[in-house]
Order: structure tokens, then sequence, then C-alpha cells
């Protein structure tokens, strides 16, 4: 396990951790109301989320548990906010799933929860990687791959297109969204995390 900041900067950093997974499961929810496509990893929760009528949300902290299993081999360390980012998300996502609308009708109102959707994860994400307190399951299976000398934008790339694929072929939605997502969310991130990161930043990945 990552060793544990000091206790005075404890309280702000778990602030910011609770903080930013928790915007990250509303702009989540905000996607997959609006039907335009979802990120590859949502895609493929999603699909079994279809395919098994289990919530979403739940799909992901399932999902996020087994992949914790995949860090045993590699070596991987995990901190407070991997625990958290598996389990915060996908009750967060849950629970506004249940709150939103089922779908919107109108295609304005769709793009505009969809490229909000995307916007709130960014800042989310920059909150809460800029915590510092451990990388998600899905970042830390892709670090821990590209310890082992498989070079991080293609594990990347492979395992993200596999689980899209999977994801799609299961009924996951696919689209627009994805596109915006997959191109639109690095450079947001990295943009929200020089003005939302606590200093010095732990973890550089994000889920």
């Amino acid at each position: 396990m990552l060793p544990f900041p000091p206790l005075s900067e404890l309280g702000p950093r778990l602030a910011r951790l609770m903080l930013g997974l928790t915007l990250f499961g509303i702009g989540l929810a905000f996607m997959v109301i609006a039907d335009l496509g979802l990120s590859p990893w949502d895609v493929f929760h999603q699909g079994v989320a279809k395919r098994t009528g289990i919530p979403i949300g739940t799909v992901v902290i399932i999902t996020g548990f087994a992949v914790l299993l995949l860090w045993i081999p590699l070596r991987e360390r995990f901190g407070i906010g991997t625990i958290a980012n598996a389990i915060v998300i996908g009750l967060v996502l849950d629970g506004m799933l249940l709150i939103l609308p089922d779908h919107l009708d109108n295609l304005a109102l769709r793009w505009v929860a969809m490229l909000g959707g995307v916007l709130i994860v960014a800042i989310g994400s920059g909150f809460y990687i800029g915590a510092g307190l451990g990388p998600g399951p899905r970042d830390g299976l892709m670090t821990g791959l590209a310890r082992r000398g498989i070079s991080i934008a293609w594990a990347r790339a492979g395992i993200e297109i596999t689980a899209l694929i999977v994801g799609w072929l299961l009924g996951g939605t696919v689209g627009v969204g994805t596109l915006v997502f997959a191109f639109g969310m690095g450079p947001l991130v990295q943009f929200f995390l020089r003005k939302l990161s606590i200093i010095p930043i732990a973890q550089p990945a994000g889920d």
C-alpha cells in the first residue's frame, strides 16, 4: 500500500478525493442519459449491465475490484484513493441515474449532457488525481503493465480497445461521445490537474 501523506495534509486530500470521485460519477451519469456514446470502459460497463440487469454503477464497482485482483501479479501498490475510486464512482453513478430522467428526447439537450458530462469528469479527475492518494484500478493496471516493459500507450490502447469492442458487442453505446471522451479527456485532465492539484502529486494517472 502507498504511504500515507502527513496527517496535516490528509484531511484536505481526502476532501479533494471524495469531491473528485463524486463529480466523476455525476459526469458519467450525464453521459449515460445523453446516449451519444461513453468512454471505452463505460461502454463495457453498460454492455454488462444490459446483459445482466445489474445497475451500471454496480458493474463499475465489481469491475474495479476484479481489475484490482490483476494488480497482485503485477505487484502494484494501492492507496486510499484506489479503493475509494473502486467504490464511490459506481455508487454516485447509480444514485444519479435514479434521480435523472432515463433519457433525453431533445438532441440539443443530449449534446449538452454529453459535453457537460465530459467536462465534469475532467474536473473530477483533476481533483481526485491531484489529491495524490493512489491511482484508480484501471490506470494502475496500465502502469503495472508498463513497468513490465510494455509501453503505457500500447497498454492503455490495448486494454481500452478491448473493453470498447467487448462492451459494444454486449450492447454498450458507442458514438460521438466516445470520440469526444477519447480525444478530449487527456487535454482537459491535464489542464485541470494544473489548477486543482495538491503539490506534490503522488500519482500522475487518472481513471
